[in-house]
């Protein structure tokens, strides 16, 4: 999937495994709060890449400690894009679904989450045709969309 005009910032490679989550979210804190981010916004961002990568390692790996996923990390005029890719097994995104709210039970929000705190977010399999990618967006304060102004989220991306 292709960004028109984004300049990469940074793109991080990392072991499939929770521990290595604490690295990744001080890189995305550090990468929102370089592109002008509020510390309230840059929270938000790092909890949905968080529950990205969360969701790549406990469905795309089956929580095994195996794999590697790939954080891109760009910036585009008006928009910090994040874009998590695993090597997984392909998903088929119109399973890909929040549970539903009133189901008073742990796990299970991290595509909630995402929905809520980005102003898009494009899921779908890898163009090369293994794993998948999650492309998220949060629109600049500059231009007055942040919060839950023209969220989408769209299901099998257009490679």
């Amino acid at each position: 999937m292709s960004t028109p005009g984004a300049e990469c910032l940074i793109e991080l490679r990392f072991p499939a495994r929770p521990d290595r989550m604490v690295l990744v979210r001080e890189t995305v804190r550090t990468a929102a709060r370089y592109c002008g981010f509020d510390e309230l916004t840059t929270r938000d961002i790092v909890l949905a890449v968080g529950e990205a990568c969360q969701n790549a390692i406990l469905h795309a790996y089956d929580n095994r400690n195996v794999g590697q996923i790939v954080l891109g990390i760009l910036r585009s005029a008006d928009s910090l894009v994040l874009r998590v890719t695993d090597y997984g097994e392909t998903v088929d995104p119109s399973k890909i679904k929040p549970r539903n709210l009133q189901d008073l039970r742990p796990g299970g929000l991290g595509t909630h989450f995402i929905q809520e705190l980005m102003d898009s977010a494009d899921f779908g399999p890898s163009p090369d045709g293994m794993g998948n990618v999650l492309q998220m967006t949060k629109k600049t304060q500059k231009t007055g969309k942040t919060g839950k102004t023209g969220k989408t989220m769209k299901r099998g991306m257009e490679p």
